[in-house]
């Protein structure tokens, strides 16, 4: 029979400490390069502190987590969808609007802003996977329908708000858990002429005329250099000023001028270390990105059932889906769509959020053997 102290034992040998680690190292790497960003910027030290704050609580929310078994949040996951679904609401009634959306609802007692559709992603994750758990079980129609329409109403109230960005984060999501639960060929084909059919339809009475800027200065930068490229073009010539040792924090041309990169301490923080610590801290950061993601993928794969498996790999596209896209709109390979760099942008309920997703997969893994916390004769 197993001592506590065996068991105890165990459970030190299942925390996951190379995505924990990676995942502090690149919070640190994050908050020293937004020092450098926010050198110059009123507010620039409380932006940090509060970082620093979120950090802190993310951290500790994430070791809770993960000594909890995840099955609690799927027995959850309903009512967790139906809040999310009521914070995207409340969002477009009490929502503080920000360069034209309502995206953030303000905290009262604390003062912070606090975006509900990152938190909504996860609760999504969680339920969506419950039901392709089921889907593993007994392939039904009906239950292919609830998945479509639970994910396109968070994505439609996203929308609303309006932010295009997040509402492809849900639909990369659903694909990526789609593609691992594995779908008949047949269905793929049979959906492309649709998905090619439904583009006109979708630029004409989805998209706003900001996203159509957008989209068009990505195809074409000339065709707005001062208004909707402005920010891609700036962005391109900072990154590659950087060259390969950068030009040092804190001594960077452009990220350092009031007058230079806009939104460097988010959006375009990617700028910021290409600048100032070149190619060398490009790769740095890429690299640990890449750890990270390549572990929530293993952890995926060596879940004990279905269902963590699903949550793993969900969390991992919407990391992987906001590394790509900050990343890619910095050096311009992607269009501009508001999206931050998880763990190394500025914004503290997204750190608490982000933290609060890698617990869950760290308890996937945690509770990867079956019996792990039985006793045995």
């Amino acid at each position: 029979m197993y001592s506590l102290s065996d068991k105890n034992k165990k459970k030190k040998v299942k925390f996951d400490y190379i995505l924990f680690g990676s995942v502090v190292l690149l919070s640190i790497f994050g908050i020293i390069v937004l020092c450098s960003a926010t050198a110059t910027m009123p507010g620039g030290n409380r932006m940090v502190m509060t970082q620093i704050a979120s950090m802190i609580l993310g951290i500790g929310i994430c070791i809770v987590i993960n000594f909890l078994n995840y099955n609690i949040f799927k027995s959850l996951s309903g009512l967790m969808y139906i809040l999310g679904a009521l914070l995207l609401v409340l969002v477009l009634r009490i929502g503080v609007e920000v360069l034209g959306s309502r995206r953030w609802i303000i905290i009262p007692i604390i003062n912070m802003s606090f975006q509900p559709s990152e938190l909504t992603k996860i609760f999504f994750i969680l339920f969506i996977s419950k039901h392709f758990e089921k889907l593993v079980k007994e392939f039904n129609k009906v239950t292919i329908i609830k998945i479509i329409v639970f994910t396109f109403i968070p994505i439609f109230l996203i929308f609303r708000q309006p932010d295009g960005g997040m509402a492809l984060a849900y639909l990369f999501i659903l694909c990526v858990i789609t593609f691992l639960h594995g779908i008949p060929y047949k269905y793929i084909l049979a959906g492309i002429p649709s998905a090619i059919a439904a583009l006109p339809l979708i630029w004409k009475f989805v998209l706003k005329d900001y996203h159509k800027k957008r989209i068009l200065s990505f195809l074409d930068p000339t065709l707005d250099p001062q208004g909707a490229a402005y920010q891609v073009n700036r962005a391109e010539m900072t990154v590659g000023s950087g060259e390969i040792w950068g030009q040092g924090l804190f001594n960077g041309t452009q990220t350092q001028s009031l007058e230079g990169v806009p939104v460097k301490e988010s959006d375009f923080i990617f700028t910021v270390i290409a600048e100032e610590l070149g190619f060398i801290g490009s790769v740095l950061l890429i690299s640990l990105i890449l750890i990270i993601l390549f572990r929530c993928i293993y952890i995926s794969w060596k879940s004990k059932d279905i269902y963590g498996s699903y949550v793993a790999i969900g969390i991992t596209a919407m990391l992987a889906f906001n590394f790509i896209q900050n990343i890619g709109m910095n050096i311009a390979l992607l269009p501009v769509s508001g999206v931050p760099l998880p763990f190394v942008s500025a914004g503290g309920s997204a750190m608490v959020t982000y933290y609060l997703a890698i617990g869950i997969v760290m308890s996937i893994s945690m509770h990867r053997e079956k019996g792990m916390f039985e006793t045995t004769s």
